[in-house]
């Protein structure tokens, strides 16, 4: 079954009233100011500097006692995603480049019985991925800004967990990504598995990668009420555009994958009696005006 909302568990932990708060307060607004002079920034020098001494910060404040009980809720432009389980956060981020392009970064931390800090940090290595059906680790990323976590857990088997991202990817194209996140025996963080299923007789894909025109969006997201995750279906504007993706936008109908016996199963052009939450829109171009204007409404 796909797990759509957190449990309970730990639930006392999370009044967030530790001896900690204060300190961790004043990491915050640091991070903050940190964080905005990285987008405000004009160089790409200049923000990898200034986003240098966020992640330095970042990891001193993750150093404090019980740091995992922290909500960091003012970092507005990081997202921070907990497991329904509380075993695990993760955060991420994406930094804007001159050209168009965009640099991920990122962390796992793991919720420990002593309140000493467990992480692992992200390493985006898409320039090296060639293959995106690649199994990687934290070291060799595929890297996105998550905005979405889907719990799968069967019955016997280890859970695994769908993360939903943005992945702007150039001046003329946008991605979004379905990844999946699991744990390996000596509790190492994978990503990738082999559970989606496109059509009979066909293998499966490790992770889902979508391409469209960057000045258009679209929604990937789980729908409850059909226990789906739900997405647009993408299509190119002529028949002679086919494979750029330059000229891919939503055609208005909806795909999905839905979970069968631990793998996700494509089901194409699915009715919706409601559209989906289209909040994964915000995480469009945030140099695009046009999309911020959207945004507003």
């Amino acid at each position: 079954m796909i797990l759509c909302c957190a449990t309970a568990k730990l639930k006392a932990q999370h009044s967030f009233a530790f001896n900690n708060g204060p300190a961790m307060s004043k990491f915050q607004d640091s991070l903050s100011k940190l964080s905005d002079d990285t987008f405000n920034a004009t160089s790409n020098s200049e923000r990898y500097v200034k986003n240098a001494a966020f992640i330095k910060t970042l990891v001193n404040s993750l150093k404090v006692q019980n740091s995992f009980l922290y909500p960091f809720d003012s970092l507005k432009k990081i997202t921070i995603l907990k497991s329904p389980d509380n075993s695990f956060r993760i955060f991420s981020w994406s930094v804007p480049l001159d050209d168009g392009s965009y640099r991920f970064f990122g962390t796992i931390q793991m919720a420990t019985k002593d309140g000493k800090l467990k992480m692992y940090p992200l390493i985006d290595d898409t320039d090296n991925i060639k293959d995106t059906n690649l199994i990687s680790s934290n070291k060799n990323w595929y890297g996105a800004r998550y905005y979405e976590i889907v719990p799968v857990i069967m019955n016997g088997r280890p859970p695994y967990y769908v993360l939903i991202g943005w992945k702007g990817n150039s001046s003329k194209t946008s991605k979004k990504v379905i990844d999946v996140l699991s744990f390996n025996k000596e509790q190492q963080p994978v990503f990738g598995k082999s559970v989606f299923e496109e059509a009979k007789n066909t293998s499966t894909k490790n992770r889902i990668v979508f391409e469209y025109n960057k000045q258009n969006t679209m929604t990937v997201t789980l729908d409850k009420n059909v226990n789906m995750i739900v997405f647009d279906h993408l299509a190119p504007i002529s028949e002679e555009m086919s494979g750029n993706f330059e000229y891919y936008a939503s055609d208005l109908s909806f795909d999905a994958y839905k979970l069968l016996n631990g793998r996700l199963k494509l089901v194409e052009n699915i009715e919706l009696k409601n559209e989906p939450n289209a909040m994964d829109d915000l995480f469009a171009d945030p140099k695009d005006k046009k999309i911020k204007a959207i945004k507003k409404l």
